[in-house]
């Protein structure tokens, strides 16, 4: 490995450790630990089947277009893992992933927050949009304090999701879906 790359490696490692409180009990730490799982596709998936059941035409279309997009994002991350094969920073807290999604860079919730702050912005409404800039970026550093994402996974998958954001946002409008608030 060339010897910046090391350096680099390290400067995440030691940031990361900063940042990491999976091992400190308390309020903080479980407002990270929520705020981690919040972030799981399960969950997003749900909630936009429930507006999908719930709401009309317009917020079928929303609902549609969002879960469409985070599950061919996911598609995307998860190749980009596995061709990648970055394992997760050592610790105890997020079994679960450890067990499931091995690979930690980039990070896949990071992503899908930077998604749909980004895709907030293009498909409205404006409520879900602000609602998505305090969100997004508490939930993507809640996933370094709980220890299973190094903070290069975090930035790395917030780039990569406004970035989808902005071209799907672009595809979107092309293709005439972009909903009328």
């Amino acid at each position: 490995m060339a010897p910046a790359l090391e350096r680099l490696l390290a400067v995440d490692a030691r940031w990361t450790a900063r940042l990491c409180i999976a091992g400190r009990p308390g309020p903080l730490r479980t407002v990270a630990a929520v705020l981690a799982h919040s972030g799981d596709s399960w969950f997003w998936a749900a909630g936009l089947a429930l507006v999908w059941w719930r709401g009309g035409p317009h917020w079928q279309q929303w609902s549609m277009l969002l879960f469409s997009a985070i599950f061919a994002v996911a598609l995307g991350v998860q190749a980009l893992k596995l061709l990648l094969r970055r394992s997760r920073p050592a610790g105890e807290w997020g079994a679960i992933y450890r067990k499931t999604d091995p690979h930690s860079f980039p990070s896949g919730h990071a992503t899908r927050a930077a998604l749909l702050l980004g895709l907030g912005y293009v498909l409205g409404p404006q409520w879900f949009a602000n609602l998505m800039l305090l969100y997004s970026p508490a939930m993507a550093l809640a996933r370094i304090a709980m220890g299973v994402h190094y903070l290069s996974d975090v930035l790395a998958g917030y780039a990569l999701g406004l970035l989808l954001a902005v071209a799907l946002g672009r595809w979107f409008g092309a293709a005439g879906w972009l909903p009328v608030w």
